[in-house]
């Protein structure tokens, strides 16, 4: 938990939109520092979450606003064992164990993928997708387990960011959930932050954004349980684990999303990015590369056969 602060609305301030607001009364505060912040419900007006960036201000309401941890300007190079299928002079493929954060943020400020890749890599990431985030094109929850791509050109960086967005990267997941869910579906959805709890994302009707999770049966245990492979055709953020608790068919140890916190038998969301496929930034060739199930999802695969 970082610093609280306290701020009130004067007679000059009204009209004003809140992010615009707080980044004034909180200065060095950037306005996008502050819708931020609003977003992810570290803002708060008589004991409720202000949840609008863009909402005029009245004289005389008070705002508390939680500001996050200071993080070092620059990352400490700190040593992991990392698991590297591939590596050139241009990017290198990455097999994150489930439990590593990507990179830095409040409540993780070290001990993460960036700092191990600082380590792995030296200079070669400096400056190359923020100082944050040397390398870092796309992530994976702190508990989710799989392939990623990072960049160690600005070359690779550009290109690959580039073809993310232009949904050109091919990305596949095996997910277990609870239930056994049709042979087959495609859920679409638009996702943003649960209005209820600003920590969570949600399915929403207004203020999301457009997502598509493509989805087939690969084994189901009794019907208590299934194996699904997910396929984005978007990228947002906990896509397969809100789509797939929108229609009933929550992760089995998704301590978020899950729907029978009773039953967890799994010390994480059982969901492993086993696909990864991407042209070369550099050469234009087709890479593709394939994961293991992990060991944990693998035991608990045969916990679940056998008492089906």
């Amino acid at each position: 938990m970082g610093e609280t602060r306290q701020v009130t609305v004067t007679g000059a301030d009204e009209g004003e939109r809140l992010d615009r607001f707080l980044a004034r009364a909180l200065a060095p505060l950037s306005r996008t520092q502050a819708k931020r912040l609003i977003e992810a419900g570290q803002v708060h007006c008589r004991g409720v979450a202000a949840t609008d960036p863009s909402a005029k201000m009245r004289r005389g309401l008070d705002f508390t606003v939680i500001l996050p941890e200071p993080v070092p300007d620059k990352l400490v190079p700190q040593p992991a064992a990392l698991i590297i299928p591939y590596e050139d002079e241009h990017l290198l493929v990455v097999d994150k164990p489930a439990g590593l954060v990507v990179h830095p943020a409040p409540g993780n400020p070290d001990h993460t993928l960036a700092n191990a890749l600082i380590a792995h890599c030296g200079d070669a990431l400096a400056g190359i997708g923020g100082v944050k985030r040397p390398g870092i094109v796309h992530r994976l929850d702190k508990d989710t387990s799989g392939l990623m791509v990072v960049a160690k050109t600005e070359l690779a960086h550009r290109a690959l960011t580039a073809d993310f967005a232009a949904r050109r990267i091919e990305r596949a997941y095996w997910a277990m959930v609870w239930g056994v869910p049709p042979a087959g579906g495609e859920i679409e959805g638009a996702i943003g932050r649960n209005p209820r709890d600003r920590k969570k994302m949600a399915m929403v009707e207004r203020g999301g954004k457009h997502a598509i999770t493509r989805y087939r049966r690969l084994a189901a245990f009794g019907t208590e349980a299934a194996l699904l492979e997910c396929r984005l055709a978007t990228g947002r953020t906990h896509q397969i684990r809100v789509h797939l608790a929108a229609i009933g068919f929550p992760l089995i140890g998704d301590p978020t999303y899950g729907s029978k916190p009773a039953r967890r038998v799994f010390h994480r969301q059982a969901l492993h990015a086993y696909l990864l496929g991407f042209r070369h930034p550099a050469s234009g060739a087709a890479l593709s590369f394939v994961s293991q199930m992990p060991e944990d999802m693998n035991d608990l695969a045969g916990r679940l056969r056998r008492e089906s």
